[in-house]
């Protein structure tokens, strides 16, 4: 029998569309892990201390970060949906309270951080050596100042990605991380600074990307942009809808951010070198997984609009398609890590045993990234970018505490598998929130849980 060809003309997303859409966030994201790389490589040259004070600080101003994403994509999401009810004035609309409430928001917590600041560092990051003490309160005071330019940023991006812009915070993250690695180059190499050589650069690449995005979205000719005007109006409505998707999304950001710092506590535990294979792993590990985060970015982007257009067939096949791509596009990324593996643990002049044990879990993690990884962190997505934040954070969160952190024990210490078993315990936290997942979706309530 012979099937029917489907039009899908009229759809809301064309192949060019979204590889427009996905080469940029790939290009956006290996490059925020490159220059991550730099930056250690860096401030590693002013010593040890420096890199314990900055890493501390880091570590703090990850969880700020996060969350800031967690509300742009919030916004995002509410912002796409009225896309996809072509209602452009809601979407403007929405576009411009997320803007004002993260400024709002990163501002009053600058403020505390200021206020906070001998607190976290007497007592958040407890008893710490006299010179890691001073290059962490350099470093504090000068990055905290970033804070409000990188919601900026974090919003104005989200907003350029909702309209299938990503183009735009592509551009803008590489002027970011040009200024932040050449302004390190130029005050750690050329002038000696310490903590400040690094803090500083932070602090001019996150104004320049904040102000620079927001001039942007300042254009009425774009299909979203914000008001000309520093009147602000709250809408607790809209704002409402955005903290629907964020807090939830920012909560189960910053569960995952906690569980990694305990189960680096166990890894801590098993010897120096289960913690150098651990550090070489993560790092392969994200390389692996890169174009993965990518593609959730685009992800949410494409459903967000099919949701608000009440399109769930296209939904459907847009999620069909898009976990094609990123099954693709990780099995690229997991083989050509692998086969570099031997080169890699050469390159960071690990001993034969970290080596012999980090190519271990490379080949582990590389190998269920290319089988499941996709099913376990893009198909949420899809439900998210729907509006069904609940069900996603109550199952990561659960799954994380339960299969990532307790069974890291029972595999780690008490099977005595070692950081081994601590990677055992990732994946298998991957294989089940993967069921739920399933499961949600083909139930198709995730339908039912549009936000406009």
């Amino acid at each position: 029998m012979k099937t029917t060809a489907v039009d899908r003309s009229s759809y809301l997303f064309s192949n060019r569309a979204l590889t427009a859409l996905i080469i940029p966030l790939i290009i956006e994201q290996l490059l925020n892990v490159l220059v991550g790389m730099a930056d250690t490589i860096m401030i590693a040259r002013v010593g040890e201390a420096a890199v314990s004070g900055v890493s501390l600080v880091d570590s703090v101003m990850l969880l700020l970060i996060n969350a800031f994403q967690a509300l742009a994509t919030g916004g995002a999401v509410v912002a796409g949906q009225y896309l996809g009810q072509k209602n452009q004035k809601r979407a403007c609309e929405a576009a411009n309270q997320l803007v004002w409430f993260v400024t709002i928001l990163a501002v009053a917590i600058m403020a505390i951080m200021y206020l906070g600041k001998r607190f976290i560092l007497h007592v958040v990051f407890g008893q710490i050596d006299a010179d890691v003490m001073y290059h962490a309160n350099v470093y504090l005071l000068i990055v905290t100042a970033s804070i409000p330019f990188i919601a900026l940023y974090n919003a104005g991006a989200a907003i350029f990605r909702s309209m299938g812009n990503s183009k735009v915070s592509m551009k803008v993250s590489i002027l970011m991380n040009l200024i932040n690695v050449c302004g390190n180059a130029i005050l750690i190499y050329g002038f000696h600074r310490g903590a400040e050589g690094v803090a500083i650069p932070t602090l001019v690449s996150r104004m320049v990307a904040g102000i620079l995005i927001t001039i942007l979205l300042l254009n009425q000719n774009q299909q979203l942009h914000i008001r000309r005007s520093f009147r602000y109006r709250f809408k607790p409505g809209m704002v409402k809808k955005i903290l629907q998707i964020g807090v939830p999304n920012g909560l189960e950001n910053s569960m995952f951010q906690l569980g990694k710092i305990i189960v680096l506590s166990l890894v801590s535990t098993f010897g120096t070198y289960a913690i150098a294979a651990n550090a070489v792993s993560n790092v392969v590990a994200s390389f692996q997984i890169l174009p993965g985060m990518a593609l959730n970015l685009a992800i949410t982007t494409v459903i967000s609009q099919c949701v608000g257009a009440h399109d769930y067939e296209q939904a459907q096949y847009y999620t069909k398609k898009l976990l094609k791509l990123t099954y693709l596009f990780v099995l690229v990324t997991v083989s050509v890590m692998l086969a570099a593996s031997h080169l890699i643990t050469w390159a960071y002049n690990l001993s034969d045993i970290t080596a012999a044990e980090a190519i271990k879990i490379f080949f582990m993690h590389g190998i269920s990234a290319a089988i499941i990884w996709p099913i376990a962190f893009s198909l949420p997505s899809t439900l998210r970018a729907a509006g069904d934040v609940r069900f996603c954070m109550i199952t990561s969160i659960a799954s994380m505490w339960i299969c990532r952190i307790v069974f890291s024990y029972i595999f780690g210490q008490y099977l005595g598998f070692g950081v081994f078993g601590v990677w055992m315990a990732m994946i298998l936290d991957w294989w089940v929130r993967s069921a739920f997942f399933v499961y949600r979706y083909r139930k198709g309530t995730w339908k039912t849980k549009a936000l406009v």
